[in-house]
């Protein structure tokens, strides 16, 4: 019997690690037709990994944080307007 718990056990682990090793890095590689467009958050609204500070998904701190994105249709992020400017490809310091 302990050694069906064991094999069992087992399993389930290889099983999870190996599903942790196939997740995509980011939301964006996830989501064709998308990409990432920074500084157009609205605070606590970002998608995942915000930059220093920030760990991921709602943890920006400020609307419109510079190294905050938000995952927008591909082609749409520079004609984003907000109070502090245009959205951008690249992260705002």
């Amino acid at each position: 019997m302990r050694s069906t718990h064991a094999t069992i056990a087992a399993t389930l682990a290889l099983a999870i690690a190996g599903a942790a090793i196939t997740v995509p890095a980011s939301a964006a590689d996830q989501k064709p037709g998308m990409e990432k467009c920074f500084g157009v958050a609205l605070a606590g609204k970002n998608d995942c990994k915000a930059g220093a500070g920030t760990s991921c998904a709602g943890t920006s701190a400020a609307n419109y944080q510079g190294n905050a994105w938000k995952l927008v249709k591909a082609g749409t992020c520079t004609k984003i307007k907000t109070p502090k400017g245009f959205g951008s490809l690249t992260p705002k310091t």
